[in-house]
Parts: structure tokens; sequence; C-alpha cells
């Protein structure tokens, strides 16, 4: 009987760890979601009369310097704990906020947005780390529904972020300055959470945290020149991550797929679907709210069923339902594809990252999750460049019948991931 229960045991969502990344995840996405979509494309345009060209550009060095700091921000992870490793570049969130504050030319802002993306930089890679361990800790290995909480976080405080804003400026008569004041309050805030985090993470229970300095290898670690350790992670990182060559191209796929729906989503909406912005809005809550409300829910039976069958049907369903979309031109049937794509990636978010998670050795797991979410996000950064592209030179419905065939690219790499693996494990 213990036996049956221990094989069903899962990470506890109420966990002090899943409940403190949660609120983390969901204010630095409130955040960023209110700077990046609300304010500061108005403001630096209006207030300050900067080109859209450089706020595109103060734009990419935000996302160019949480790209570039993940890996090495999960390797300082590895050795000075979840902690400090949060608490020190979230407050860099703080200090980017006051300088927008007072910046007035691009240089600054550029600069700002700049320390805003490296203090957001290690989120992912320790929150992928943390459930990793927490998954290892567990009878069943299983992260899905852990991964949907989080995913759901960050949905959230990326929606709910631009939403207040536009009230406080509309209805509740505030000033761009006191704005800016009530985010530093929120990244205030987010930096006392993250004070609260582990230092590490016990490897035998799911509840057996450290919350203390620690000893053994952290305490080794701490004494080896910071040369020497990253020598020996590099050597650790290639003896000991055994994945399929093709999971690094469908890492930077999955992330391009969406890069390229991004920044042509709102144009096409207004000038194929001729939509008002209230409209526009419920478009945003018919494919947003329904993946975060599936999140949960789907990964708790990517826990009981697995990874492979998510992931096969959501790649399915999101090319599917991303070249109807790109064809409706009724307001109705738009609802329909859109619900569809939120339904999609409902199943695909947490899915993929338990996939992912998988993959990952026990060894130097910060700095791995790192190098994963850097080639991830590099296609972040390709996809709208190429996205707009191809909305000027080939035409509106282009963007996404791209991204539903790098839907069905992923669905065939993902297959042959998973037959491979299962060939090794067979021969072995």
């Amino acid at each position: 009987m213990s036996g049956k229960v221990a094989q069903r045991m899962h990470i506890n969502l109420a966990s002090p760890f899943i409940l403190e990344m949660w609120v983390i995840i969901f204010l630095v996405e409130f955040v960023k979601g209110s700077l990046l979509v609300a304010l500061l494309p108005v403001y630096m345009e209006n207030i300050l009369g900067i080109s859209v060209t450089v706020v595109g550009f103060a734009f990419a060095m935000q996302y160019l310097g949480d790209n570039l700091f993940r890996s090495p921000s999960g390797w300082v992870m590895e050795r000075i704990g979840y902690r400090w490793t949060m608490t020190g570049a979230l407050l860099l969130i703080l200090v980017a906020v006051g300088m927008i504050i007072y910046a007035k030319d691009a240089v600054w802002l550029s600069a700002a947005c700049l320390i805003l993306g490296i203090g957001t930089s290690p989120l992912w890679p320790c929150t992928m780390t943390g459930i990793t361990e927490l998954a290892g800790s567990t009878e069943s290995g299983s992260s899905g529904a852990a991964m949907g909480a989080v995913e759901m976080a960050s949905l959230a405080g990326t929606g709910i972020g631009p939403i207040v804003v536009n009230f406080l400026m509309d209805h509740g008569g505030q000033t761009y300055h006191s704005i800016f004041l009530v985010l530093m309050g929120c990244a205030a805030a987010v930096a006392a959470v993250a004070l609260l985090l582990p230092s590490r993470i016990g490897a035998h229970a799911p509840h057996a945290i450290v919350r203390g300095g620690g000893e053994g290898p952290v305490a080794v670690r701490r004494k080896t020149k910071p040369l020497e350790s990253l020598k020996r992670t590099f050597h650790q990182v290639r003896t000991t991550l055994k994945v399929s060559r093709l999971l690094f191209p469908a890492l930077f796929l999955q992330a391009f797929a969406i890069g390229l729906m991004t920044p042509v989503v709102t144009l096409f909406a207004r000038s194929e679907l001729h939509v008002t912005p209230n409209q526009f809005s419920l478009l945003l809550i018919a494919g947003g709210g329904i993946t975060v409300l599936a999140l949960i829910p789907a990964g708790k039976l990517v826990d009981r069923i697995g990874t492979t069958v998510f992931l096969n049907i959501g790649f399915l369903l999101a090319a599917g339902s991303l070249a109807f979309f790109s064809q409706v031109r009724w307001l109705p049937l738009a609802f329909c594809a859109v619900a569809l794509v939120g339904i999609s990636y409902a199943l695909i978010l947490p899915a993929w990252n338990a996939f992912l998670a998988k993959q990952v050795p026990k060894g130097e797991r910060g700095t791995v999750w790192g190098l994963f979410l850097t080639l991830q996000g590099s296609g972040m950064v390709a996809g709208p460049v190429i996205s707009g592209k191809l909305w000027d030179t080939v035409g509106h419905s282009t963007p996404f019948l791209a991204s539903a065939f790098v839907m069905v690219l992923l669905f065939g790499l993902h297959l042959l991931i998973v037959h491979r693996t299962k060939r090794k494990l067979g021969t072995g």
C-alpha cells in the first residue's frame, strides 16, 4: 500500500519554494508587462520624444540582457544558492526602474532596459532548477503540475500588469512618475520575497529545504578558484549532458514559433479583422485566459500520463489553429481560432518544460537550465525580425503560417527525439 502511495507522490504545489517563486514570477512579470507593454512605448515616444526605432533598440537591450545572462546566473546560483542569486538580481530591477524615472535620453533608457534584463535573467533558471530538484526528490519524478503553476503566474503577471497600468492612467488620473513609483514598490516587494527563498534544496525529500548556508559540496565550491570552478563546470556539463542533438534546434524553434506571432498579432487584428480595442482585449482574454485556466489541470495530467501525448497533440493543434487563424476574417471564427491556440499552448507549456526537466543531469542543473533557456530565448530574438520581414514583403497571413509550419517541425523533431531515446534505452 505504501509503495502505491509513494508512486503517486508528486511535488506539493503548496510547498514554500513553489509559493515563493509563484509570487516572485507574478510580480516580476507584472513589472515587466507594465513597463514594456503599457508604459515605456508611450512614455519614450510621446513624453521624451524618442523615435520608435530607438524604442525598439531599448527593448532589444532588455531582452539581450535577460538572454545573455541566463546561463551565467544559473552557474552563479549553483555556487551561492537561490536566495542571494535572486535577491541580488531582483534589486537590479529596482535600480532599472529608478533610472527610467530620471533618464531623459536614449542612452540612459537603453542602459536601464539592459539592467532590467540582467535583473530578470536568473528568474527562469532558478525556477526550473528548483522544480527539477523537487521533482527528483519525489518517487514519480514528475514536474508537470509545478511547471503549469509557474507558467500560470508568468502569464497572469504579464497580462494583469498592463491592464492595471492602463486603468490607473485612464481612470485613476495617475501620472507616469507616480506609476513608476508604484512599480518601484513592486520591485522592492519582490526582492523582499526573494530573501525568503532557501539557499539550497535538499536531495532526499520535497520538503528538505536548506535555509542556512549549507555544508559539504557547497563549502568546497566556495573555496575553489572561480576559473578552476568554471573549467570544472564545462567539463561536467560535457560529460553529463547526454541529450539528443535534435533537442537544440527544438529549443530554438519552440520560442521562434512564438516570436513569429508576437509583433504582428495586434497589427493583424486591426488591419485584417478590423477589431476595436475592446474587442482585441476580449481576443487576448479568449486566448490567454484559456491558457492560464488550463495550465495546472494540464500539468497534473502530464504528471499522470506523461509528456509525449500532450506534446504531440499540442504541436499539431497549434499548427492547425494558427493556420486557421491566419485565414479567418469573421470575428466569431477568430475567437474560435484564438481559443484553440490557447488550448494548444496549455497542453504544450507544462509538458515541454517537464520534458526538458527530464533531459537535465543532476550535476550543474542551474547551468544546464540556463543553457537551455538561452538557446530557447534566441528564438524570441530571431522570430520578430523575420516576422516583420514576412509581413512587409510576403503578406499579412504569412507570419502565422510560418509559425504553424514551425509547429509541424517541432512535432517531427519531438517524435525523433523520443524514438532515439527509447532506442538507446532499449539497447542499453
